[in-house]
């Protein structure tokens, strides 16, 4: 089948953690695809993706290689996998909103001339492009969304930023005939994910929950970027918690803080308190450390494919199996589960 045509925004931990996966499962020794879901999806598999092009605005990344520039600084992930030259070299976006008073000390803005984006997607053949800037920069995500649709490029939206739930943004991308799939991707293994988990588990054995929080500490350059941790990411992860009980509870979710030498270690603690039989109290904690970006890889490489699928058939605008299975906030949040089942669905 043909190769799945892929433009990255961004090239962070993320996005090494991705292109690495893509060529850990090319080895014909990982055929077992340990870590997946779903290695196949519609006939594709992780290896039928390609990197066409990419972008960013870091010096050492920036007129690199990408297979080069995922290594490069402030990026600190695990490499997992030997990535060979791809004769893909990482263009100059705009900055915009993509630093703050945070990650600006983290990251040197490279000195050369930003590039037009919608026309280097259209010259390399992108189909698909998947945004991964940091959780703050809402403007430059909003930017990049424009730039796809320019180019007639599907638009995966891995931020925290309202675009593919926005029915404005959804409208523009189904008159243009693109699918748009997000907003905020879900970990693997991510404490949202953990916690909804066991929020639902709870509430079907009868049990009230009264209040539960969830947070975070990292050491990536996400988890440097406060203002991202106390504004829309805090929002859409409560919401997203909230949406998992059927009634009202104390909830906060997503307060993240910056502790350098965890480097792209994340540690997440789950609170939660409330009754069960006859009045009972009880309180329940969870810690979880992962490491970050792996934690991306998985699904979306399934989204990645299931977009493809989309493509292939003509469907644009939201897709909400895709959305709700792999994102905190689409249109309609749904129970991990009946997510899950509809996804599989969708994908048959």
């Amino acid at each position: 089948m043909p190769k799945i045509k892929v433009g990255l925004i961004g090239v962070g931990n993320c996005a090494s953690a991705l292109v690495q996966g893509v060529y850990y499962y090319r080895d014909s020794e990982k055929k077992k695809y340990t870590g997946l879901r779903y290695p196949n999806i519609g006939g594709f598999y992780p290896e039928d993706i390609e990197f066409v092009c990419a972008f960013d605005i870091a010096e050492g990344k920036v007129g690199k290689d990408l297979s080069e520039a995922i290594f490069a600084s402030p990026n600190n992930v695990q490499k997992f996998a030997d990535v060979p030259k791809t004769d893909v070299i990482v263009f100059k976006g705009p900055v915009m909103d993509g630093l703050n008073e945070y990650t600006k000390n983290l990251v040197k803005v490279d000195p050369s001339k930003e590039v037009d984006v919608a026309e280097k997607l259209k010259e390399s053949g992108a189909e698909i492009v998947v945004n991964l800037l940091p959780g703050g920069a809402q403007k430059a995500s909003l930017w990049y969304a424009e730039e796809a649709l320019k180019a007639g490029c599907a638009f995966i939206n891995a931020t925290p930023t309202i675009i593919a739930s926005d029915s404005k943004w959804s409208k523009r991308f189904y008159e243009a005939r693109l699918p748009v799939i997000g907003d905020d991707l879900m970990d693997q293994i991510g404490a949202t994910f953990i916690h909804r988990a066991v929020l639902e588990a709870l509430n079907k054995r009868g049990v009230l929950i009264s209040e539960t929080y969830q947070l975070d500490v990292g050491g990536g350059t996400e988890s440097a970027d406060i203002e991202r941790a106390w504004g829309t990411k805090r929002k859409i992860k409560t919401k997203t918690i909230k949406s998992t009980l059927p009634y009202m509870a104390s909830i906060v979710a997503g307060s993240t803080d910056f502790v350098e030498f965890l480097g792209n270690r994340r540690d997440s603690f789950i609170w939660i308190s409330g009754i069960y039989f006859g009045g009972a109290p009880f309180e329940l904690e969870l810690r979880l450390t992962t490491f970050d970006a792996p934690n991306a890889g998985s699904i979306l490489l399934d989204v990645i494919r299931a977009t493809k699928i989309a493509l292939n058939r003509r469907e644009a605008g939201h897709i909400l199996p895709i959305s709700a299975y792999a994102f905190k906030h689409p249109t309609k949040i749904l129970p991990i589960n009946e997510a899950e089942k509809l996804f599989e669905e969708y994908v048959k």
